[in-house]
């Protein structure tokens, strides 16, 4: 199937504890927007940082919202149900990632249990070498792609959220982070998130995106929203710069299945 649509497929809900709006208020807003397929990927359960995730006893709830939405809203827009979870060794559960979703997410939002991208822990920046932050980051981004559990890169670049930029080319410090990418055949999101943060920029960078290009990785489009007002934000934005860089296809998907479609 090649049909030209509009997909959106990271969002999330109330119950990662930092997002407000129902999930038929998300589902309207995308409708509206004209949106054909779009995904909720709340923050999957883990054993850390409880705080700012869905709780392991809500899972069938969410499960639940999800697949009421999908049967309520089914002649005016397609909803996928995934996970967004977070790369962190000795903490991810396997529930999740056998879970019967969609699409997975595979995410890096803490190097060494840091949160980097919190600005609870903005700190943590002025104690550390910018450059090694990075190459950690990407380090673990690699990792993340190397076991193969996961079908979709969160924010390639969301290391760059506080404008802590390398003095390094960041092509060099994430060339072997995008090679596992390619190798676990998995998808390149871009994730106009950015645009709301300090950084002011899209995630992956046009930079990092042509990278991806080159190697053929493929992409979709996600608008992160926490709030009923951030869904498909920027969007245009968005494929504008997937097409300034060469892409004509983005993904979806169907139970862990790459479908593509025309932008």
């Amino acid at each position: 199937m090649n049909t030209i649509s509009r997909v959106d497929l990271h969002n999330h809900t109330t119950r990662c504890n930092h997002a407000t709006g129902t999930v038929d208020e998300y589902v309207e807003r995308a409708i509206e927007l004209g949106i054909d397929i779009y995904g909720f990927s709340e923050h999957a359960p883990m054993d850390f940082d409880l705080e700012y995730r869905l709780p392991f006893d809500e899972v069938e709830a969410y499960f639940s919202d999800i697949q009421r939405v999908k049967e309520k809203y089914k002649n005016k827009i397609q909803i996928l149900l995934g996970y967004e979870v977070d790369w962190l060794k000795g903490h991810m559960d396997s529930h999740v990632l056998n879970a019967k979703v969609d699409y997975l997410i595979g995410s890096v939002h803490f190097i060494d249990k840091w949160g980097f991208d919190n600005p609870e822990f903005l700190s943590g920046w002025k104690e550390k070498d910018v450059d090694e932050i990075w190459q950690a980051y990407f380090e673990a981004i690699e990792a993340m792609a190397n076991s193969g559990k996961f079908d979709i890169v969160g924010h390639f670049d969301l290391i760059k959220v506080f404008k802590f930029m390398p003095k390094k080319d960041v092509r060099l410090l994430s060339k072997n982070a995008l090679q596992a990418i390619k190798k676990a055949n998995m998808v390149l999101e871009i994730n106009t998130s950015g645009l709301r943060k300090p950084t002011a920029e899209i995630y992956p960078s046009a930079t990092l995106l042509q990278e991806a290009y080159t190697l053929d990785i493929p992409i979709t489009f996600s608008s992160d929203a926490h709030a009923v007002n951030q869904v498909g934000a920027d969007y245009d934005k968005a494929t504008a710069l997937a097409k300034e860089v060469g892409y004509t296809q983005a993904v979806t998907f169907h139970k862990r299945d790459k479908q593509l479609i025309t932008f």
